[in-house]
């Protein structure tokens, strides 16, 4: 858990953990900008198609130019696992053909694989991890990515006795997307084909992220990673915010709109006509529970959620902020949520606060960047409407509890 010590460790002893990158684009970028201020970290060589544009690239984010003198920079990603003395592998190329030639060769070779391409997670994730497993060796998702975070809310959320209703992510989205193209993305982003190119920003993967195939991709890795199903009819994205999403991501015969309990599903930050959505998701990931409520009064919250079986239920749904630009120094098992969740949740919620909440209440935590909304504890003890609270911890973090 403490990951910041072991590095800060490795840092004193010279015993870096030793990266190989493959893919120096969008995702790739982002992780290189983190390197120079991340102790106990090494990247030792870049894979790309293009060298001098990935040196150029480091240059680009930060690097010092010592930095890159002393980093190997290779256009045969193969060859780079087979020569070079590595702990881990991050393929980020998004290519899902070439990523699973990638995975298959770093397992092969002894090197842990973070797969960034959430596209060969997709085709081949399973089989790759079972191969890890055997070779005693990690593949994992990267942790700071979407898929990767709502995988670990699942987790939590089933390993502390909840039943998962509902998983997935916040988007942009509109029906009409589905008719874009590379050709014409840019225009949904407010952007010239010339302003994009020399941003290094390409057109079939930001178009990806507006027509829904790169939401399917993430939904399907989440399902093939958790169990949870996916919808027979494909993605609805419901609009739908904060305070809603508990309503709505419910099965069709609870007065919801999800085909069955236990799906993923994306939610779109944009109503129909496009307007925005109040307290919109988009960036962040959620995942909406049902524990079991107890008749009569209420459930004491001190002792903690679901003690007793009775009639009604109640939705707990979490929300996070999540941010690719600080997501893969630590990609190997950072447990940002579980600091949040688990701790703040369980000890501070259920041992702290100890009021009684009516049956049916529905107990929604968010966990996204921005919130800044403060009223006082003693107004939820006297209101029981919709109040919001934010602690600052590392983000942002609101309770919303929202009376029945």
């Amino acid at each position: 858990m403490f990951l910041y010590d072991d590095l800060l460790k490795r840092a004193a002893n010279n015993a870096p953990v030793k990266v190989g990158l493959i893919g120096a684009g969008k995702f790739g970028s982002m992780f290189l900008s983190q390197v120079p201020s991340t102790p106990g970290l090494e990247v030792r060589c870049i894979a790309d198609l293009n060298p001098a544009r990935a040196r150029q690239t480091c240059l680009d984010v930060g690097w010092p130019e010592a930095l890159v003198d002393t980093t190997q920079f290779f256009d045969d990603a193969v060859r780079m696992m087979e020569t070079e003395d590595l702990d881990v592998v991050v393929e980020a190329t998004g290519n899902p053909v070439v990523g699973v030639v990638h995975a298959r060769t770093a397992i092969r070779n002894g090197h842990h694989i973070v797969m960034v391409n959430v596209e060969a997670d997709v085709l081949a994730g399973a089989l790759l991890a079972r191969e890890a497993k055997a070779a005693g060796v990690v593949y994992s998702m990267a942790y700071g990515d979407q898929p990767a975070l709502t995988c670990e809310m699942v987790d939590w959320a089933r390993s502390t006795g909840f039943s998962v209703v509902a998983a997935g992510k916040g988007t942009k989205y509109l029906p009409s997307y589905h008719a874009s193209t590379p050709d014409t993305v840019w225009d949904h982003y407010g952007l010239t084909a010339e302003q994009a190119a020399a941003a290094g920003m390409n057109s079939q993967m930001f178009n990806s992220f507006l027509d829904g195939t790169k939401s399917a991709l993430e939904m399907a890795a989440i399902a093939n990673a958790t169990g949870l199903a996916a919808p027979d009819d494909g993605l609805l994205f419901p609009p739908a915010g904060m305070d809603d999403l508990a309503h709505i991501l419910r099965p069709q015969s609870e007065g919801g709109q999800l085909q069955t309990k236990g799906q993923v599903e994306v939610v779109s930050s944009l109503e129909r006509d496009g307007r925005p959505v109040f307290k919109d998701l988009r960036w962040g990931v959620y995942v909406v529970i049902e524990a079991p409520t107890v008749t009569g009064e209420g459930v004491d919250v001190g002792e903690g959620v679901g003690d007793g079986v009775g009639e009604g239920n109640s939705f707990l749904h979490f929300l996070f902020g999540c941010s690719l630009q600080f997501s893969s120094p630590l990609t190997q098992g950072l447990s940002l949520v579980r600091y949040l969740l688990q701790d703040l949740l369980l000890i501070k919620l259920h041992s702290s606060t100890g009021f009684l909440l009516p049956h049916g209440t529905r107990l929604c935590l968010g966990v996204g960047v921005g919130e800044f909304v403060t009223p006082s504890l003693s107004k939820i003890l006297k209101a029981r409407k919709h109040v919001t609270i934010s602690i600052i911890f590392f983000v942002f973090t609101s309770f919303c509890f929202i009376a029945k």
